[in-house]
């Protein structure tokens, strides 16, 4: 098993921490309350904890600053979004067997970054995307190529009909998925599906196209979980599905350029978390930096295909507890105002479990004669 870039990232992080502390596995296992052996696979890349809390019990032991906890979370959030991802299709490669799917896996929920229930999912080899996008063609015998010239010459001048229908459809009539005017790379055969683990030019259109609407991300052609959120956010604010794919509908959504994605800066979003939330404005601002970095168009899935949405996280339970949709948690004020509506149930942040724990204080202290 290839660990993904995201899940090296966060090994590698764990690994430094296990380093630091001179302790062994069994030991600090022991003291985190999780056995040394998945200690092991997660320092070594071959799977992520599907809860943070975990993670936050080992950087604990290992004496992480508040500083490393909150770098800990975040490559966490990236690696968790990693796995959750779907499984990047095969190309068709005349040389090269598509691998054998596993065996079944079962994968059991997260706690998400974001308050709400999150129920186990169970992953069959089917759906796991190891299979070519296209089958291979059989092979043509030469009987095939004997066949009588008259079809083909017939089949010839029904497609010079067809395509001289299209050339001549009039501005604002449709054909399928194609554009009025212009066209563009997304129509093209070689970008029929846009989707995560893709890293080719249709990507790089995509993200430019993104990034036109006023999307912040980089344009590198590599669809990884950032293209991801900011596509899915496109999509919400566009009134369409969040499907996780680039299809035909956000195809025209890119190119018609009538979405903005513009919204509040993590400045103007810090002061208004500490206008609303007065009675602990520090804590409510940290919350909201670990789970979503003061980003609005924040989206973070979860393993059971929900997710949680903007500046607080909210999850898609937690949206239909507050009369709320993905687009309304997209407004900073609302989200920020819903989030504090769940703070005063209880008057404390348990509805964000993860964040609360790496905000704890940590020991920082060194002994004498040491530093």
């Amino acid at each position: 098993m290839v660990a993904s870039p995201q899940t090296e990232k966060f090994a590698a992080h764990l690994r430094m921490l296990k380093d630091r502390s001179g302790r062994g596995y069994d030991r600090l296992g022991k003291e985190a309350g999780v056995s040394g052996s998945s200690l092991h696979r997660y320092c070594s890349g071959l799977s992520v904890p599907t809860d943070y809390r975990v993670v936050h019990a080992f950087a604990r032991v290992c004496g992480a600053s508040a500083e490393e906890l909150r770098e800990l979370h975040r490559l966490w959030a990236l690696a968790d979004t990693d796995r959750d991802a779907p499984a990047a299709t095969v190309k068709e490669n005349p040389e090269r067997e598509p691998p054998a799917a596993p065996d079944e896996l079962a994968v059991p929920a997260r706690t998400s970054a974001g308050p709400g229930d999150v129920t186990p999912s169970r992953i069959t080899p089917e759906e796991i995307a190891h299979t070519p996008e296209a089958t291979v063609r059989p092979h043509r015998s030469r009987w095939s190529e004997r066949l009588s010239s008259r079809p083909a010459i017939l089949a010839a001048v029904v497609a010079v009909v067809l395509v001289a229908g299209f050339v001549w459809l009039p501005v604002g009539s449709s054909a399928g998925d194609a554009p009025a005017t212009g066209g563009g790379l997304l129509y093209s055969p070689a970008c029929e599906s846009v989707s995560m683990g893709q890293h080719d030019e249709c990507v790089r259109e995509v993200q430019s196209l993104l990034t036109r609407a006023r999307g912040t991300l980089a344009v590198d052609g590599d669809f990884g979980p950032e293209t991801l959120r900011r596509l899915t956010a496109f999509q919400v604010l566009a009134g369409l599905p969040a499907t996780n794919v680039v299809d035909g509908a956000t195809k025209k959504a890119l190119y018609a350029q009538r979405v903005s994605m513009t919204t509040w800066s993590p400045a103007k979003v810090a002061q208004r978390i500490r206008e609303v939330f007065v009675e602990d404005p520090d804590t409510a601002v940290s919350v909201a930096r670990c789970a979503s970095f003061l980003d609005p168009l924040y989206v973070l899935p979860n393993t059971n295909g929900s997710r949680n949405w903007g500046v607080f996280q909210i999850s898609d339970a937690r949206l239909r507890d507050l009369d709320g949709t993905p687009l309304r948690a997209f407004d900073p004020d609302w989200n920020i105002k819903a989030a504090h509506r769940l703070w005063s149930v209880r008057h404390d942040f348990h509805d964000w479990p993860s964040c609360e724990a790496a905000l704890k204080s940590t020991p920082t202290s060194k002994p004498q004669g040491k530093r």
